[in-house]
């Protein structure tokens, strides 16, 4: 065989140079989302057993938190809430003095650059962990819709850059729109949970949320995991009602539908890199049998290459160490 009879595709990989020439696709830290846990209470930094380097934060504390990621260079921040009290509305969602709401004032008024998104839901808030109001075992979708809307009214009252609702109830958009409009928070973007699967990779959130449902489970809300094209019907409701990012959840197990959305909308996406897939990867790096970083930076990247435009990652503070390295 003679040269002419094949390609030589290992010429754009002969040396580092070039091979960076021809990168094709590349991870900034401006990709980057990180997620923080704002726990009631005082002088509480506790890890969140599941996730090794993840921790929920008092707001007597929180500042050292929030130092390092500025300080890493890190812009975006998404808040999560860990109440003192629950009932069966989640009612300390949607008050004023809410840990969520508390938490992105102290924010906004230390750092006020950082670009705080507030998750939107009720889950962590109802004392019985369903994302909605619930009657006779059912979760109630429209009478649900009010009390998102009035939580991220008050969300965006203290403070908050972005909203990010993650309920999966039919027409959250929608509802939170109108609300934000008739509240006066036209310019307010809506970063919705599009595609939000009925996932096995979310355990160790529900560790650091302390989110777990005390009955059932959510799959009548959260999408089955075998479908594809339910993924591209939520994606395209939620771009008719007015979503300006759409994020697939989780990302590692569903990159087709990454892709997907991808090549239907000309929206951000947003790749939610969940607590599954972090520990995981920290259980088997901690026992020596991954390189962690060029996991994380391989598994990252497969998820730009699949069309994120942003990642919502709790590796964010590492993979911004990282990359300041190179």
């Amino acid at each position: 065989m003679t040269e002419l009879d094949f390609k030589r595709h290992r010429r754009l990989r002969s040396s580092a140079g070039i091979r960076g020439m021809v990168r094709e696709t590349h991870l900034h830290k401006e990709d980057l989302i990180y997620p923080i846990f704002v726990k009631e209470g005082n002088n509480i930094k506790n890890e969140v057993p599941s996730m090794p380097g993840v921790y929920q934060w008092s707001l007597d504390r929180l500042n050292e938190e929030l130092t390092e990621i500025v300080d890493l260079g890190i812009a975006s921040i998404i808040v999560f809430g860990v109440p003192a009290a629950k009932d069966d509305t989640g009612t300390s969602a949607y008050c004023n003095e809410g840990i969520v709401q508390q938490g992105i004032r102290q924010i906004k008024a230390q750092y006020p650059q950082l670009t705080v998104i507030a998750d939107t839901c009720l889950c962590q808030f109802t004392d019985h962990g369903h994302c909605g109001v619930i009657e006779d075992g059912e979760i109630l979708n429209d009478e649900s819709l009010a009390l998102l809307v009035k939580t991220a009214v008050s969300q965006v009252k203290a403070g908050a850059d972005i909203i990010a609702p993650s309920n999966m109830m039919d027409g959250f958009v929608a509802a939170i729109r109108r609300g934000l409009d008739e509240a006066g928070f036209h310019n307010v973007p809506i970063m919705s949970y599009a595609v939000k699967y009925a996932s096995s990779f979310y355990g160790p959130f529900r560790d650091a949320a302390h989110s777990s449902p005390q009955f059932g489970d959510r799959k009548t809300y959260q999408m089955d995991p075998a479908n594809r094209l339910e993924a591209l019907r939520e994606a395209r409701s939620d771009v008719e009602e007015g979503a300006d990012f759409l994020i697939v959840k989780p990302a590692l197990a569903y990159l087709d539908i990454i892709r997907d959305v991808k090549e239907r909308h000309p929206l951000p996406i947003v790749a939610y890199n969940v607590s599954g897939e972090y520990s995981m990867v920290k259980a088997a790096a901690a026992n020596g049998w991954i390189d962690e970083k060029s996991v994380v930076l391989e598994k990252l990247l497969s998820m730009k290459r699949a069309g994120a435009d942003l990642i919502l990652t709790y590796f964010a503070k590492d993979v911004v160490k990282w990359l300041d390295e190179k």
